[in-house]
């Protein structure tokens, strides 16, 4: 396999000096919480549809599933339509979401659990997360960690090195600036990543193979063959329960100026990202015939796309392409990190510290960004899959907050009761099936986010009458 020219090194190395620059730019912006938090609610559509299609491409989903299509095939399409088939959903009451936070003054999920149900539901709320968003964000240090370390290998920089190096460089610029600078180096990286990574290299793999028709002959027809089973079924659960209530979502849908641009910024990212599922499933069906030997190379099937990008590109656009792929790391990495560090910092150290100022809530959230992150570095160690990481993250999340985060939005009968039921039944539930083993091969998601369903509906209206809660009221068509 080819090595990275200097000229390769150099431009990724100027691509992340760029991004700190641009992030740190912002920090002139930040004069309160709401700057920091929700970039004082003013994104667009356009803003908005290039941040959400970065974050929804994280590093563990694109590298994640690459190495999936290359090693197993079919998995790759299965696991990721839900999602973006929850998203098209989401997208529908983004609205109503950005209209609930403007009017009642709400900057978060937790926010909106404590204003509808009180301060236990969203402590309980808070904890979970912030520990999902942690798991996510260590997700993506273990992709850009495996390709640092594939780009330093000329120069002897380790795995270890390579996570260290990719959590402090998002880390600056997310501590620095809050919201505005993840949001605005995120517009940067959705044109590189579309640009060098979804566009170039599907093309330059085409042509590498001698054109669709040679692919299509040396392709093994059994890797695009559909099937589903019960792990399956549960990654499938997991990603469109997530959705619902998704933190990281929920805060650009906080963050949009308005309703409309609400709605159709996450349409249209969503839309984005549809179209890099079919790239992305080529790419790694592309790899088994380019690049036979990547596991054994590298360690993982995770180093598939920049593999094939060393392999097939010329210098100079392969590390345009490489900058590419560590944009899509950091772009999801600080999304996560910072909905980490809100949940903490003004979710749960705002319920036991009411009178802390904002000056010091700003100070605290640059202190604890760099808490997090070092834990979320820890985890990555630990667990070096990408996906793996990902999916032990989001699995118990979505069964017990999925639920829960829509009937807080829409259900006037929920109450304080049933929404902690459903939460704690569901993590419960969630927790004991994967230490069981996961019975009949059924993703942990599945019976966590039934139970949490049922607890929640039977409780709520057994509660409802004795103790309501107040429901949120927003007005306006489509809301």
């Amino acid at each position: 396999m080819a090595e990275l020219t200097n000229l390769d090194l150099i431009i990724i190395a100027m691509y992340l000096l760029v991004m700190l620059g641009v992030g740190v730019w912002f920090v002139k912006r930040i004069k309160n919480t709401d700057d920091y938090y929700v970039a004082g609610r003013t994104l667009g559509p356009i803003v908005l549809t290039a941040t959400v299609c970065a974050t929804i491409i994280g590093g563990s989903a694109m590298m994640g599933r690459a190495g999936i299509a290359y090693t197993t095939g079919f998995k790759a399409i299965a696991t990721a339509v839900p999602y973006m088939l929850g998203m098209f959903i989401f997208s529908a009451y983004a609205g109503r979401i950005q209209q609930t936070g403007e009017k009642y003054h709400i900057e978060s999920i937790p926010g909106l659990f404590e204003y509808r149900f009180g301060k236990t539901a969203k402590c309980l709320l808070s904890v979970m997360v912030a520990f999902s968003m942690m798991g996510t964000v260590a997700a993506q240090v273990t992709a850009t960690a495996t390709i640092i370390k594939l780009l330093g290998g000329q120069v002897g920089i380790s795995y270890e090195m390579g996570a260290l190096i990719a959590t402090l460089i998002f880390l600056i610029y997310t501590a620095a600036s809050g919201l505005f600078g993840v949001v605005y180096t995120d517009v940067v990286q959705f044109f590189m990543l579309i640009i060098f990574v979804y566009l170039m290299i599907p093309t330059a793999s085409l042509a590498e193979l001698g054109g669709f028709s040679a692919f299509w002959t040396g392709l093994d027809k059994s890797y695009i063959t559909p099937y589903i089973n019960g792990e399956i079924l549960g990654d499938i659960v997991t990603y469109l329960v997530f959705t619902m209530a998704g933190a990281e979502m929920w805060q650009r849908a906080f963050a949009a100026k308005n309703k409309k641009a609400a709605k159709r910024g996450m349409f249209w990212g969503t839309a984005v990202y549809g179209v890099t599922i079919v790239l992305l499933f080529f790419m790694g069906l592309a790899a088994q015939q380019l690049l036979p030997n990547v596991v054994d190379e590298f360690g993982t099937a995770d180093a598939v796309i920049p593999a094939l990008a060393i392999k097939i590109l010329p210098p100079g656009l392969t590390g345009l392409a490489l900058a590419g792929i560590l944009s899509v790391m950091m772009s999801t990495a600080d999304s996560y990190l910072l909905v980490s560090v809100q949940t903490v910092v003004s979710d749960l150290g705002k319920t036991f510290d009411a009178k802390m100022t904002q000056k010091h809530e700003i100070l605290f959230s640059r202190i604890a960004s760099a808490v997090l992150a070092l834990g979320a570095l820890a985890i990555a160690l630990y667990i070096k899959s990408a996906y793996d990481v990902l999916m032990f993250a989001w699995a118990f999340y979505a069964a017990a907050a999925g639920l829960p985060a829509l009937a807080a939005l829409y259900w006037k009968k929920a109450t304080n009761a049933g929404i902690i039921a459903g939460m704690v039944g569901g993590f419960a539930v969630t927790v004991a099936w994967k230490l069981l083993g996961q019975p009949f091969g059924l993703g942990a998601t599945v019976p966590g986010a039934v139970v949490c369903g049922v607890l929640l509906v039977a409780v709520s209206l057994a509660t409802y009458k004795k103790h309501p809660s107040v429901m949120i009221e927003v007005g306006g068509k489509g809301a």
